[in-house]
């Protein structure tokens, strides 16, 4: 709305249409908030009722008898304490084997110059423009050979780096002054004990935010082990919900109780480390 020239408008104006705007962004927050932890909501509250007030009609959120029923029935009817630890084996492996592989690929690329660096490194990018999907009868291909179907090797090693993690760590480095490299030359250091002494304490955000980000993306991993994996014993626990699907489908008690015993990792990483990963998400975004 166009105002004449000479009038500006009053204080009184300026403040309720800053209210408004402040108004309608929240009220847009809060909305998307709702949106988003009501389904969460509903799995925990679901996974605590007994199956009389699951089926009652109409559906509500309250819990008027609650009970870890179903959480005795789902230890009791699957080996569920196997199942989550060969998620913790196969998380932890590839989050260690990624920062230790990643982080030297990355100060291999951003402090040594050699024949080809840039070009690889380009490459490597991109890699990432590769839908993943594509790579995935290969690979299943090559795991067959190797006679690693259903173990921890198939799991691990074909995801032990990653062009991301390496790109992460090489763009953070970077930015570690190379006088500081050069002073511990001087003095004799080896490359290694570089990496490992003066590299690796000074990229100690970059790490947590990439070992953060691995272990909730192998932690979540479904397709990759559902295609390799044949054994029960084997089994992830993203594999175990969809098994609980198949065979305990009415059972919604249990299908919940699953599902709060397979974010419950990620809920309390997210809630330990808020602000490592707010700072991954930062890194991401760093440019050349």
């Amino acid at each position: 709305m166009a105002r004449a020239a000479g009038h500006y408008p009053s204080t009184a104006y300026i403040r309720f249409e800053r209210w408004g705007k402040n108004t309608l962004l929240y009220g847009g927050l809060l909305l998307g908030v709702l949106v988003m932890v009501l389904p969460f909501v509903w799995m925990v509250l679901t996974s605590i009722k007994p199956r009389a007030e699951i089926l009652s009609y109409p559906p509500s959120f309250a819990v008027h008898h609650p009970t870890f029923e179903s959480f005795r029935d789902l230890f009791r009817l699957v080996p569920m304490k196997r199942y989550i630890l060969n998620s913790v084996i196969v998380a932890g492996a590839v989050t260690v084997t990624n920062l230790f592989f990643c982080s030297m690929a990355g100060y291999a690329f951003a402090k040594h110059k050699f024949w080809g660096r840039d070009k690889i490194f380009l490459l490597l990018l991109g890699s990432m423009m590769v839908p993943w999907q594509v790579n995935i009868v290969p690979a299943f291909v090559l795991i067959k050979k190797l006679g690693w179907l259903s173990t921890f090797q198939g799991l691990i090693i074909p995801t032990m780096a990653g062009a991301f993690g390496i790109f992460l760590m090489r763009q953070f480095i970077r930015e570690i002054p190379n006088d500081l490299l050069d002073s511990a030359r001087i003095d004799g250091c080896k490359e290694f004990y570089i990496y490992w002494r003066i590299i690796l304490p000074l990229c100690r955000p970059a790490l947590a935010s990439l070992s953060i980000f691995m272990f909730m993306q192998q932690w979540n991993n479904f397709v990759w082990p559902l295609i390799i994996i044949h054994d029960s014993k084997m089994r992830t626990v993203p594999l175990v919900l969809a098994v609980l699907n198949g065979q305990f489908g009415g059972s919604f008690g249990l299908l919940m109780a699953g599902a709060v015993i397979s974010i419950l990792p990620m809920m309390i990483m997210f809630l330990l480390f808020q602000k490592q990963i707010i700072k991954g998400i930062v890194l991401e975004g760093i440019k050349e």
